[in-house]
C-alpha cells in the first residue's frame, strides 16, 4: 500500500501514517536546526534588518531536508539490520533510530514517499533562494543536500564509514548557520563564523552521546560510528572533549576581537559539565545516559540562543 492508500484508510491507519511522519520530522532532533538557524538568524539582524519572509523559506528548507535524511536513513537503517537489532532496553527518546518501518507506522514505500516529497520540498526552497535572492546560496545548498542524502545512503554512507560526526559538525554548524546569515546579508562575515564552528562541535557532541545506547548494534551492522571505533571508555574521553572546548574557545573569542555579548553563550556550560559528569557514570544503563542527552541538548541550544542574543543586544 501507499502512503497515500493508507490516508484514505480507516483511522487508525491515518493515525499510524501521521504518527509515522511526525516521528520522521522529530521535532526534539530538529533543535540541531533551529539552534543555528537561531544563532544566524541573530548574527545577521545585529547587522540589518531581516526579511522575514525569506527567513520562513529558509527554515522552511532547511527542515524538510532534515525530515527528508530522517526518512531515508530508517529505510537504509532497516534495510542493513541496526534498526531491527536495537534491543528495547537499548533504545531511548534519542536514539535508536526513527523505526517508523520496524514499528509498523509506515512500510517502506511509504517512508520512501515521505523522504521523496520532503527532498524535492527542500530543494525547491533551495531553488527559490538561489533564484530570486542570493545566487550564492547554490553552493552550500547542495553540499547541504548531499550531506543529507549519504549520511547513510550509498556509495559514500558517512555515517557508517565513520565520518558522520564529522558531517553533522560542519552541516549543523557553519553550513546552515552562515548560511542562513548569507541568505539575511548576501555574504558572511564576523563572530558568526567562528560561532557557528563551535556550535557545530557541541552538535557533534551530542550526536557522540546518542551513540551510546546504539553501540552494540551499529557494531554488528559494520556501522563506524565514533563510539563504535574507539570504545565506550575513549569516546567517552572525546564526548567530554566535544562538550568542553566550545566554551573554552568562546570565552577566549572576546580577546579576539568578538563582541563581549558572546559569552551570553557561556549559558550552556553548566548543563554541559552535567552531561561530562553523567555519562561516565551510567556503563550500558540507558536510563542513566538519557539524563547525559539532554543536558548535551540543553548545552548547545543555550550555547546559541545565549551567544545569538548577546550579539543582538549586547555591546
Amino acid at each position: 500500500m501507499t502512503l497515500a492508500s493508507h490516508i484514505d484508510a480507516r483511522p487508525d491507519g491515518r493515525r499510524r501514517v501521521l504518527a509515522g511522519v511526525w516521528r520522521l520530522v522529530d521535532p526534539k532532533i530538529s533543535l540541531a536546526s533551529i539552534a543555528s538557524l537561531t544563532l544566524g538568524t541573530l548574527a545577521a539582524a545585529r547587522d540589518g534588518a531581516l526579511a522575514y519572509g525569506w527567513l520562513a523559506v529558509t527554515v522552511v528548507a532547511i527542515l524538510a531536508i532534515e525530515a527528508a535524511k530522517n526518512a531515508s536513513g530508517d529505510i537504509i537503517d532497516f534495510d542493513s539490520g541496526v534498526d531491527l537489532d536495537i534491543r528495547p532496553e537499548e533504545r531511548s527518546p534519542f536514539s535508536g533510530g526513527k523505526r517508523v518501518i520496524v514499528d509498523g507506522l509506515l512500510t517502506r514505500r511509504d517512508t520512501a514517499i515521505v523522504a521523496a516529497a520532503t527532498y524535492a520540498a527542500g530543494i525547491a526552497g533551495g531553488v527559490a533562494i538561489a533564484l530570486l535572492r542570493e545566487p550564492r546560496v547554490w553552493l552550500p545548498g547542495l553540499v547541504g543536500v548531499a550531506c543529507a542524502f549519504f549520511y547513510h545512503t550509498p556509495p559514500l554512507r558517512l555515517s557508517y564509514r565513520g565520518f558522520g560526526e564529522i558531517a553533522v559538525a560542519a552541516c549543523y554548524g557553519p553550513l546552515v548557520a552562515c548560511g542562513a546569515y548569507l541568505v539575511q546579508r548576501g555574504s558572511v562575515q564576523g563572530p558568526v563564523i567562528p560561532l557557528s564552528i563551535l556550535l557545530g562541535v557541541l552538535i557533534a557532541a551530542f550526536l557522540c552521546v546518542n551513540e551510546f545506547p546504539d553501540r552494540r548494534a551499529d557494531a554488528a551492522a559494520a556501522k563506524r560510528t565514533l563510539v563504535v571505533r574507539l570504545g565506550a571508555h575513549r569516546a567517552g574521553t572525546a564526548f567530554a572533549w566535544l562538550e568542553t572546548m566550545p566554551f573554552v574557545a568562546l570565552a577566549a573569542l572576546p580577546l579576539l576581537g568578538a563582541p563581549l555579548g558572546v559569552l551570553a553563550g557561556l549559558a550552556g556550560v553548566w548543563p554541559a559539565r552535567r552531561a561530562t559528569r553523567a555519562l561516565p557514570r551510567a556503563g550500558d544503563d540507558v536510563a542513566r545516559i538519557i539524563p547525559a542527552q539532554v543536558d548535551a541538548l540543553r548545552a548547545f541550544a543555550l550555547f546559541a540562543l545565549g551567544a545569538g542574543l548577546g550579539l543582538l543586544l549586547l555591546p
